[in-house]
């Protein structure tokens, strides 16, 4: 990717072995985790930024620790990847252009039974599927992939596979290593695994949970509660700074989880909304509701003791893992880490580390600023914690996301709701992001505004391609396809007739009227689709290329869309020229 970094006359790129992260070996190649930086030195990749966030972090981290315990001399970040992901029979998935061009279905009806009777969900895995998996985690093991869980998912022919938790930058390298091996062994069991985000409308979406904590080299994890006022104390410090972060730092934190695919997903019934807010949980919130009675001023031994978290009456102990997740939460904290919902599943969980390391690091290093010679740390750090989240309490929500009154209710709080991938990304350019990433040397000016250009301009490109699918299947497979059909019914009804005078052939005009209504609004909607797509595709401008394809070429596509699936229902299997949604899904025997 150039980006505007580099002239095709100037594209000389650099790689540098990534020592931190295990080299491994497929068949009898020698794979060695890389970085990749253009001639003046620009990330040209994912891991140069994550790399060097979490250098930040860890320098940011390690400054807070050492109020608390001298020992901790390092901060790691740490991630566990939930991927989840659709397996389809290869010959089904080769007989779908949309499927094998985009990764998704751009036509196709939702079968009469989905997923509405929840029975797929940790149910037994079909045999042919276990098989898959059995193979899997072998392979994985060769390669050093922690692999833990194994399940189906709430949709049907959709399942989901857990690492055991790692070093953040490992673990994405891992993510990555484990999609790649998930391909190349399902072809071996003739299945095809998809990883957009919506591959099946009216079907539950696919996500890639990013489980994100700190660590220390002490053996500690910061988001975990404590037994003594003190590792409570630090618990909360870096609890109110991540929530800190979230806030300030929330588009950010949506444009990095933004994309073509996942703009299908984000707001549907199996993931959160655009807006961006953090769960906490009952019991949290009631310990900062406790927290902030604390006096601002010096504490008294009594309150030093309430930070213990375990006095009946006053601040109650917090137990791991003592609330639900809250899956309807974009950010929801489940106990002793940070569940980042948002993320698709055919991401690349770098780009939401990078951004959440460097968030966090800007909050701690000003902590560290703002209680920096206190005569007592204790007080200044609670008060300091007090202030903060009460400044910062509008982003906590432990309610139903999924529900209009909270996108009502979020409005209100001033909280954005970028829902679409053009107005996430604007987040690249603005001034306090890039003086983020500046601060701490993760991006610079130029390298943030390249990232800007590449995207929109993948946006676009993703939608132009799915759209000229839609054109030569709509053209070439579908208006053919409902035009024989017709013309079987209209001889089936002159023979009728011819065989028997005065019988009746009302069904064969019913179905004919109605197939015909809908093929010539197939052909209407194709011409108005190539019109539209023409006319965008022709604009030079990336910003209003990428805002002309959400807005114009995206409602035209749904149009088409709707004739087609209409189409579907009345023409008959043997002519309608793509699989049903029915065999995709069912067929795992």
């Amino acid at each position: 990717p150039n980006g505007g970094l580099r002239n095709t006359f100037e594209a000389r790129g650099y790689t540098a072995w990534d020592p931190t992260s295990p080299a491994f070996v497929v068949g009898t190649t020698l794979c060695i985790p890389t970085v990749f930086v253009s001639y003046n030195g620009e990330a040209l990749d994912n891991k140069t930024p994550l790399l060097r966030s979490i250098a930040a972090i860890d320098t940011a981290a390690t400054a807070v620790c050492q109020y608390f315990d001298k020992n901790v001399t390092k901060v790691y970040s740490t991630l566990g990847a939930e991927q989840e992901y659709f397996l389809v029979d290869t010959a089904l998935y080769n007989a779908r252009p949309d499927l094998m061009l985009t990764g998704r279905t751009l036509f196709g009806q939702p079968p009469a039974k989905g997923q509405q009777m929840d029975d797929h969900y940790f149910g037994a895995i079909p045999e042919r599927v276990l098989e898959f998996l059995r193979e899997l985690e072998q392979e994985c093991m060769k390669l050093g992939i922690p692999i833990k869980t194994r399940h189906n998912e709430v949709a049907l022919n959709q399942f989901e596979i857990a690492p055991i938790y790692e070093e953040a930058n490992i673990a994405v390298d891992h993510n990555m290593l484990l999609m790649e091996t998930m391909q190349r062994v399902a072809a071996i069991h003739n299945f095809k695994v998809l990883f957009h985000e919506k591959p099946f409308k009216g079907i539950n979406g696919s996500g890639k949970h990013n489980n994100w904590a700190l660590a220390t080299n002490t053996g500690i994890n910061l988001f975990s509660p404590g037994k003594t006022p003190k590792s409570n104390l630090q618990f909360l410090t870096f609890f109110v700074n991540a929530i800190k972060a979230v806030h300030d730092y929330a588009d950010l934190l949506r444009a990095c989880i933004a994309s073509a695919s996942n703009d299908h997903r984000l707001g549907a019934n199996e993931a959160p909304p655009a807006v961006m807010s953090i769960f906490i949980g009952t019991q949290l919130t009631q310990v900062l509701s406790e927290l902030e009675q604390v006096s601002s001023g010096r504490l008294s031994p009594e309150e030093k003791t309430e930070l213990k978290l375990n006095v009946v009456g006053k601040i109650p102990e917090i137990l791991l893992d003592n609330t639900d997740r809250n899956r309807t939460s974009p950010f929801a904290f489940t106990g002793n880490k940070f569940e980042f919902r948002m993320p698709g599943s055919a991401e690349n969980l770098s780009d939401a580390n990078t951004i959440l390391n460097t968030a966090v690091a800007k909050e701690l290093k000003q902590f560290v600023a703002d209680v920096e010679g206190a005569a007592d740390f204790e007080c200044a750090a609670a008060a300091w914690v007090k202030k903060t989240l009460n400044d910062h309490r509008r982003v906590i929500f432990n309610g139903n996301g999924y529900s209009e009154a909270w996108e009502a209710e979020a409005a209100r709080r001033g909280l954005p709701n970028r829902k679409c991938t053009p107005d996430a990304m604007v987040a690249l350019k603005e001034e306090k992001n890039i003086s983020l990433m500046e601060e701490f040397g993760v991006l610079t000016k130029t390298e943030m505004l390249s990232r800007y250009e590449v995207e929109m301009e993948h946006y676009s490109k993703i939608i132009n391609i799915e759209a000229r699918t839609m054109l030569k299947i709509a053209s070439k497979q579908l208006i053919p396809a409902a035009t024989s059909y017709m013309g079987e019914v209209a001889s089936t009804a002159a023979a009728k007739t011819a065989a028997v005078e005065g019988i009746s052939t009302k069904s064969e005009a019913k179905l004919l009227t109605a197939l015909s209504k809908y093929t010539d609004e197939m052909s209407d909607a194709t011409d108005a689709l190539k019109a539209v797509t023409d006319k965008v595709s022709a604009l030079d401008d990336e910003t209003a290329k990428a805002h002309a394809f959400h807005d114009e070429v995206l409602p035209a596509m749904d149009t088409l869309r709707a004739a087609a699936d209409a189409a579907e229902e009345l023409v008959d299997e043997d002519y309608w020229p793509l699989p049903c949604y029915s065999r995709m899904l069912f067929y795992t025997e």
